[in-house]
């Protein structure tokens, strides 16, 4: 099979991988649709995730995606050639997080489209059974793959927990950034401020309902009468994110880290947040929510379609990923469609 490989930082190739085998619980996808995360381009650029998953070997990324099951799984409500919608994660389903339904904290947790596995820019994957739900009939392969972001934005609102009409910041409008935007306005909270340098995401964000935009988060002091928010959102991929999320919080307020820093370190001073007594909580992937994901999407409670900005053939994703690491022509969110190879 052709695939998509990561060989080292900024060196993405084309090259040949042999067929899956399904083992014991697991089914054979044949791929459609994936997205290119922002987790993706970590490893894209700096060949790791942190100090946990180090490229040692080329490998093929790509967790967020779609396909048809080659084999019907009846106990989850999937036919035989059928659209089904993917959650990346393998927990051990043994260890004390996993007995507590914490499956997002499993320390043995296995990844799709994480090093050393290969994921899914290519054409067939084995995926285990009980990773796979089936996709609503009104959903094409893109909203399908689309399902597995707007997981984690809903898991980072069952952390952040927005009361009705607080004063909310999200920094950061890449994807993850604006589905928050969605779902914090969904759940009540009409003065949504965004930051972000890009130009282009930010005017995204102001056409997804954000009452303010700006490329500089010290503008939410002014915009708050120097109060500062309740509830700041940090979905960003700067050292500097924890220390923005905590000069954007008002005193006593809730700070949500999502994002993931680039070189696995942030760059913060103790006063700020101790003064302010801030409560800080960092999200980890997504927990069980896949179903009221599916549930967003089917119901149009969200536009997931609106933050896809191109579309690409599996020969495009060398240059999607160095588009997408250097915010040019627009770029949001890429799919790749696989079936276009």
């Amino acid at each position: 099979m052709r695939a998509a490989f990561i060989h080292a930082p900024f060196d993405v190739r084309i090259g040949e991988l042999g067929e899956p085998v399904a083992g014991e619980d697991e089914i054979l996808v044949d791929i459609e649709s994936v997205g290119i995360c922002g987790s993706d381009l970590h490893y894209y650029k700096e060949g790791s995730i942190g100090a946990a998953q180090q490229i040692r070997a080329p490998f093929v990324p790509g967790h967020e995606f779609s396909g048809r099951a080659r084999t019907s799984v009846p106990e989850r409500g999937i036919e035989a050639g059928g659209l089904v919608i993917v959650d990346p994660c393998q927990p051990c389903g043994q260890c004390e997080w996993c007995r507590r339904n914490e499956h997002n904290l499993c320390p043995n947790v296995v990844m799709i489209g994480a090093p050393p596995g290969n994921g899914a820019m290519t054409a067939t994957v084995a995926v285990r059974r009980d990773q796979l739900f089936a996709a609503p009939r009104n959903f094409d392969a893109a909203a399908a793959a689309m399902a597995e972001p707007l997981g984690i934005g809903v898991h980072a609102m069952d952390l952040a927990r927005p009361h009705w009409f607080e004063e909310v910041a999200i920094l950061g409008a890449g994807p993850i950034g604006l589905i928050i935007l969605q779902l914090v306005r969904l759940a009540g909270c009409d003065r949504v401020s965004v930051i972000d340098p890009v130009e282009y995401r930010r005017e995204k964000a102001l056409g997804l309902g954000a009452a303010r935009a700006s490329a500089d988060h010290a503008d939410i002091a002014g915009w708050t009468g120097g109060r500062g928010a309740d509830l700041v959102i940090e979905a960003t991929n700067s050292p500097d994110g924890l220390q923005h999320a905590a000069n954007a919080a008002r005193i006593g307020g809730r700070c949500l880290i999502v994002g993931i820093p680039d070189g696995n370190s942030y760059s913060i001073e103790a006063a700020t947040p101790r003064r302010k007594q801030l409560s800080v909580t960092f999200s980890r992937r997504m927990g069980d929510v896949m179903p009221r994901a599916i549930r967003l999407i089917e119901d149009q409670r969200v536009d997931m379609a609106t933050l896809i900005s191109h579309r690409v053939p599996l020969d495009g994703v060398p240059n999607a990923f160095a588009m997408l690491a250097a915010c040019e022509d627009g770029a949001i969110k890429i799919m790749v469609d696989i079936a276009r190879n």
